[in-house]
């Protein structure tokens, strides 16, 4: 179990690795845009660095701002005030997951 930036709650409890992966991205939230950067990412969620957070539960869609477009569907699962939020996301879409299992496979290959 990977326990790098476990905190002061204890232990990780992700069942995935996470990477280091900071990409900037944009939050679609109602009418909504909350612009963000991602700081890890793992096959079923990431950390979102913003000022601007959401509550624990809420749910959005994120779009990373790489050369093919990548929607999330995501929902908050912690906040850290002033930090960003943990949230969970998922993949309605093959191309979707075959971009993220693309990009998890290239981030493992370097760590």
């Amino acid at each position: 179990m990977n326990t790098e930036g476990a905190g002061p709650r204890g232990l990780d409890r992700r069942r995935s690795p996470r990477f280091r992966y900071q990409v900037n991205l944009e939050i679609e939230w109602g009418s909504a845009r909350l612009q963000a950067r991602t700081r890890d990412i793992s096959a079923g969620g990431m950390f979102i660095e913003s000022e601007d957070v959401l509550w624990v539960g809420a749910g959005f869609r994120a779009r990373f701002a790489v050369e093919r477009p990548l929607w999330l569907e995501c929902s908050v699962k912690r906040v850290e005030p002033g930090l960003g939020m943990g949230v969970t996301f998922t993949l309605a879409e093959e191309q979707s997951r075959r971009h993220v299992s693309d990009l998890l496979a290239k981030l493992a290959a370097g760590a």
